[in-house]
């Protein structure tokens, strides 16, 4: 009888230990290979509609799983069996570790509770390693360049009763990431003289433009490093702090987040620094808030009853990159967003919201989640940068999904019919298809064009009351790098990538990208093509030097990328170790107006050029990196 009561009192001393481990709502990162599973969950109709708001938490993912499992299914959407074992492989990952120090997860798990109350507690204390090299090589400029980026991290996550999960990690890193000086831009238009009567401070500046880093991919590299690295030459002082590593420096980074849910799951969230997407139509495609954003300390929340609707919220403090420049001054900014999600099981989906980068000051409208930004900025004053932004997408499970994507920067509505050609008619869209391809595991095929109006995410300029004689810049970027879709303004895009899981343990992946881009230096520079823009607000709609023309009012930059890549965890050793890398070639060269100057007010017919300012180039570039409990 005693030994049956102390049965019973274990295994309700378990239970909750159990329970507990299953139900963690720490995030699982946006750069998971997961993410492609559960989109290609839902393309087939697997799985009931997730909220585009990711990251999502383990406690989510390992629900899809489930769910994807016991989904009964005919024809191309069933799983295959190399599918089966690819989701019960994820469900280990995601699921309950054993107690104790494992070299399989690089982790050492404990379970306790706590002293007084008796509240469960669990976690995790873990390592992890990634190392990437990446060379460039430039045939006919006789040019090579390598880069290199590798990480040693350390963290610890957990539970604390079932409605609370913490993550911690720093992050220590030593990289090398060239780049080259191209020329000046002028953040107004050409000839720019403000006004008599500037109220709004419009200054014309002169910066540098950068080239893309030169061992990488064009728009592909994605910096870790927190603010400013520590230049290796200089020694580790204050005084050596730079704003970017051509040569050998080191840097850091930490990442974190409290994270929890009310109601059975409907209420979810999560206070933290981490990555994150919204309104992605499909992974890495959003035009709003993309998951190649830098990271900043936020908190959201989100609301998910039932699978038809979803509302999120979500307000953060954005951070400004290289202190020494003196951005700390101008740029000291809030970020907001607001987005509503409508579905009809897995054929339609619907979503609106909107945003707001707002200079800092305790500023309750914005924080309260159930108004809208772009109407409340109305009722103070308008000294904040607003957008809209919404999608549609229709699919047929199993077969193939359409969507239309739209971002509203400011638009003039009494010259609607002149949106292509006035330059205050800032906005961006996207139209893409997905289809599944059949008989493949995970297999899917991506196509998608995206078009950047000039101007778009930039904004002028402004005295605020609260921050004295400072011009404010609000534009929509974080730490230096877009928040909305990873191309500057006056780009258009056009991807095509087929991805799939051939085997469990790998990845593989092909993709054709052309990109197009107004010149953002020299003498055929197209104003409006660059994140530092800005538009004067006197005039908008009169001048002739403000009116957009792509491809033929100035020199443009066409960009050709083709690639192939992927992935392999050795899953027979016991350490979890992942070979990855990419290899493709670059062919990229400008067009300029034939006659005429740029930015003149007229369309040009325009023809490719081969100059010292706009050459042409062919690039071969490949990279290879490893990744070591992570």
């Amino acid at each position: 009888m005693i030994k049956d009561r102390r049965l019973f009192v274990f295994l309700l001393l378990c239970i909750p230990l159990m329970t507990l481990s299953a139900q963690t709502h720490v995030s699982v990162p946006v750069d998971d290979p997961v993410y492609h599973i559960l989109e290609q969950a839902q393309l087939r109709g697997l799985c009931d509609p997730l909220p585009s708001v990711k990251p999502y938490s383990r406690s989510v993912v390992l629900a899809a799983i489930n769910e994807m499992l016991a989904a009964e299914v005919e024809g191309l959407r069933a799983l295959g069996g190399q599918e089966r074992v690819i989701l019960e492989n994820a469900k280990r990952r995601f699921g309950n570790p054993e107690r104790g120090l494992s070299l399989e997860r690089g982790a050492y798990h404990y379970e306790l509770r706590t002293r007084k109350k008796g509240i469960p507690f669990s976690g995790d204390i873990g390592i992890g390693v990634e190392t990437v090299f990446s060379a460039g090589v430039y045939p006919g400029e006789g040019d090579a360049f390598w880069g290199t980026d590798d990480w040693g991290s350390i963290y610890t996550n957990g539970d604390m009763g079932e409605h609370f999960s913490y993550w911690f990690k720093i992050s220590g890193g030593i990289f090398r990431i060239p780049r080259s000086v191209r020329g000046e831009y002028h953040t107004f238009y050409k000839d720019f003289s403000p006004p008599s009567t500037n109220t709004s401070g419009n200054e014309d500046a002169v910066i540098i433009a950068y080239s893309q880093p030169l061992s990488w991919f064009p728009y592909d590299y994605q910096r870790k490093w927190d603010g400013n690295n520590i230049f290796g030459s200089e020694g580790i002082t204050a005084g050596g702090q730079l704003g970017w590593p051509d040569d050998v420096s080191i840097g850091s980074s930490i990442l974190s987040e409290m994270s929890g849910e009310f109601f059975g799951d409907t209420l979810r969230w999560r206070f933290g620094r981490i990555q994150r997407e919204w309104a992605g139509m499909s992974n890495g495609n959003s035009l709003v808030f993309n998951a190649t954003a830098r990271p900043f300390v936020s908190l959201e929340a989100i609301f998910n009853p039932v699978p038809w609707f979803s509302f999120s919220a979500l307000t953060g403090g954005l951070e400004f990159f290289d202190w020494k420049s003196g951005a700390a001054e101008s740029f000291q900014n809030f970020f907001s967003i607001g987005q509503l999600e409508l579905n009809y099981k897995n054929y339609v989906h619907f979503d609106i919201g909107s945003t707001a980068v707002w200079p800092k000051r305790f500023e309750l409208g914005y924080i309260f989640p159930v108004t809208s930004n772009f109407m409340y900025q109305n009722n103070i004053g308008d000294y904040d940068n607003m957008a809209l932004f919404g999608n549609i997408k229709v699919q047929y499970p199993g077969i193939a999904a359409l969507w239309i994507s739209g971002f509203i920067d400011e638009i003039e509505v009494s010259s609607a019919k002149r949106l292509f050609e006035l330059d205050r008619q800032m906005f961006a869209f996207q139209a893409g298809i997905s289809g599944v391809i059949p008989f493949l595991p995970f297999a899917q095929v991506v196509l998608s064009y995206t078009k950047i109006e000039p101007y778009t995410y930039t904004h002028t300029r402004l005295f605020t009351p609260w921050n004295g004689d400072s011009l404010m810049e609000i534009s929509y970027v974080n730490n230096g790098a877009p928040i909305g879709y990873y191309l500057p303004p006056n780009s258009d895009e056009i991807k095509l990538c087929f991805e799939l899981l051939p085997v469990p343990g790998t990845q593989a992946h092909f993709q054709y990208q052309m990109i197009r881009h107004g010149a953002d230096y020299g003498n055929g520079a197209v104003d409006g093509s660059s994140f530092q823009s800005e538009l004067a607000s006197q005039g908008r709609s009169e001048l002739k030097e403000l009116r957009k023309y792509f491809l033929k009012d100035g020199a443009y930059e066409w960009i050709h990328i083709i690639k192939v890549g992927g992935e392999y965890t050795f899953g027979k050793l016991k350490l979890p170790f992942t070979v990855f890398g990419e290899a493709g070639i670059v062919f990229s060269y400008f067009t300029n107006i034939n006659g005429g100057e740029a930015n003149d007010g007229s369309p040009h017919g325009y023809s490719i050029i081969d100059t010292a300012e706009y050459p042409k180039s062919t690039t071969f570039i490949a990279t290879l990196g490893f990744r070591l409990f992570l």
